[in-house]
């Protein structure tokens, strides 16, 4: 008889494995932007989707080790705007925005946004540090190869199902914004500004 702990955890794994074979099926074959060609990414509609307050959903409380080893839990940030971005190393589009996000993470640091980065299917967490390093990016990254954190999104709510994809929280949590493409600096900021407003 298999028992409950055995059964959850081939449960989580096979949920992982589903979630990492639709990235694959839905990977793009190869960017033309990027320098190396051949890059794979799960590609995004280009929609950006805007929530009014009334009928925003929270977003679920995601935690977990981040590239760096530390701990972070999306509850301890209740109360700013939080940009969560998906990203990879591997992913031209992520390194193409990558600069955006951390110009707009500057300058909105002392307004009450805290940006939190979500890596994905970077098997050797050094990959991320890299990316990080290189960009100049100082605000944290929870650390999710599998894409476990991912799949506590609920089925048909605005979860991040592409790389890049960027969501804004309000102050309590609920998602304001869903971005299924990389961003401009430009498009981050009309975005943004309007949940940093909100009161």
């Amino acid at each position: 008889m298999i028992s409950a702990r055995r059964l959850h955890r081939r449960t989580l794994a096979a949920a992982a494995a589903a979630v990492a074979g639709a990235l694959a099926l839905t990977a793009c074959g190869e960017d033309a932007t990027s320098s190396g060609g051949n890059t794979q990414f799960v590609s995004g509609t280009g929609q950006l989707t805007v929530v009014k307050a009334s009928d925003r959903l929270a977003a679920p409380d995601i935690s977990g080790e981040t590239t760096d080893g530390g701990q972070l839990a999306l509850a301890d940030y209740r109360g700013k705007v939080v940009v969560l971005n998906v990203w990879g190393s591997w992913c031209a589009p992520c390194r193409a925005e990558a600069p955006n996000l951390r110009k707009v993470s500057e300058d909105t640091a002392d307004r009450g946004v805290q940006f939190i980065g979500i890596n994905t299917r970077d098997l050797d967490v050094a990959n991320a540090q890299a990316f990080d390093r290189s960009f100049k990016i100082e605000y944290p990254s929870l650390y999710d190869p599998s894409g476990k954190l991912i799949l506590k999104f609920p089925e048909n709510s605005l979860s991040p199902q592409a790389i890049p994809s960027t969501l804004i929280l309000d102050r309590e949590g609920k998602i304001a914004v869903r971005a299924l493409k990389p961003l401009s600096e430009k498009e981050l900021r009309k975005a943004l500004e309007p949940v940093i407003e909100e009161k």
